[in-house]
């Protein structure tokens, strides 16, 4: 993710307090990365939602690890991120710091939805559309971008087919980041009257997180009154959003900026984060134990079973991103040449990994293999090949810059 594109060489990035943290967090994003991946990797095999390849053999056991990824980890890229929101616009101002979000995120959405998404939407449309084959100038212009008539048949999932895929968090993450500078901007209107100073907020106690999750959940539960889950919109026609998870992720990116402000990465209780990490333990074992079914059973709507899922899933949430917080600032700690070079390449991880997660899932179909297995070699395949393209990538000219 791009927590890459907000944390650059340590000497360059964090001359104060962050500093001798950078390694933790490196070692985080490093981990959701590779969560990421492998998340990707289970989709055709477990959840029921839609994907590039079909009709694979399933099993339970994907499809509660699809329900518990999702229900923490975006949002923690959220929070990774946001954290090194505040310092780099203090150190760059807000016309500099838009600047390089702008070429750090928009370029990346931009590029990537005018080539890595076509080639995986044009292999789902010659596969399992049924249509008469095209060629793929002709799918872009006419499917893609939706410059032809609309087939009275069409199977979707939209129309047209163009859309951001799995680059939506990094377009969300740019829209955080030009909200933040409007705020920012708004508040030099407001400035506090002189010898005022502004008080450090208190580090989340086990109350505080209580009523965190509370509110996430109810407000989880009101949005997905309209918008269930895996159900996505288009905002202003550009913005790829799935409403149903946006109190979460929207919440860990206000968290991340606060975090940032009031030291509270540093000053958090780790004896709180033990307790929130144990519970959020035993909830995904507990989630396990009962099956897929009951991972899924509440997508949304004014009902019993959707207000239950909106209170486990924020659970889940908060005690998860709380807990490994604490795990990696707390026991994985150290840094060396290679964990930072594997940190520096996640970002553009996040971007190529996609492509090689699909092209394998299509060599696997049809050859016998047991979800599992399939899902395992996926895995193990596209982990260090992702890698190993990225560390490449960002050595060619120009490519630095943006990835």
């Amino acid at each position: 993710m791009d927590t890459s594109s907000l944390s650059s060489p340590p000497q360059a990035q964090a001359p104060g307090r962050l500093a001798h943290r950078l390694d933790w967090l490196d070692n985080l994003r490093i981990v959701l990365t590779v969560l990421v991946v492998v998340h990707h990797a289970a989709q055709p095999y477990g959840p029921s939602d839609w994907w590039y390849v079909e009709d694979q053999p399933r099993t339970g056991a994907l499809a509660t690890l699809s329900a518990v990824d999702g229900a923490f980890f975006m949002s923690l890229f959220f929070f990774a991120s946001a954290v090194f929101v505040p310092g780099s616009y203090d150190r760059r101002g807000g016309w500099a710091f838009l600047k390089g979000r702008l070429i750090r995120l928009g370029i990346p959405v931009v590029v990537g939805a005018l080539t890595i998404v076509p080639g995986l939407l044009y292999a789902y449309y010659t596969h399992y559309r049924g249509y008469p084959t095209i060629s793929f100038p002709h799918y872009f212009t006419d499917v893609y971008l939706g410059l032809g008539d609309k087939p009275t048949d069409w199977t979707g999932p939209s129309w047209p087919d163009l859309q951001f895929a799995h680059l939506w968090f990094i377009q969300n993450l740019l829209a955080y980041c030009v909200l933040y500078v409007l705020c920012r901007q708004a508040a030099r209107l407001f400035r506090r009257r002189p010898g005022r100073t502004r008080g450090e907020l208190p580090v989340p106690g086990h109350r505080t997180l209580l009523g965190l999750t509370a509110a996430i959940a109810a407000a989880t539960f009101v949005v997905r009154l309209r918008y269930p889950l895996d159900i996505w919109v288009p905002f202003l026609d550009f913005l790829q959003v799935e409403p149903a998870r946006l109190p979460q992720d929207a919440a860990f990116f206000v968290l991340g900026v606060l975090a940032h402000r009031h030291d509270w990465l540093e000053r958090f209780d780790a004896r709180t984060g033990w307790v929130w990490l144990t519970g959020g333990l035993v909830g995904t074992a507990v989630l396990f134990g009962v099956g897929a079914d009951a991972a899924c059973f509440g997508r949304g709507g004014l009902n019993a079973p959707a207000a239950l899922w909106a209170a486990y899933e924020s659970a889940l949430c908060v005690s998860l991103c709380v807990g490994l917080l604490t795990l990696f600032r707390e026991a994985i700690t150290s840094g060396g040449r290679v964990s930072r070079e594997l940190a520096c390449d996640s970002y553009a991880v996040y971007i190529v990994h996609l492509p090689l997660v699909v092209t394998l899932q299509y060599y696997l179909s049809g050859r016998g293999l047991s979800a599992a297995t399939a899902w395992t070699a996926a895995s193990v395949v596209v982990v260090p090949a992702a890698f190993l393209l990225a560390a490449g990538l960002r050595r060619l000219p120009g490519f630095r810059r943006v990835l």
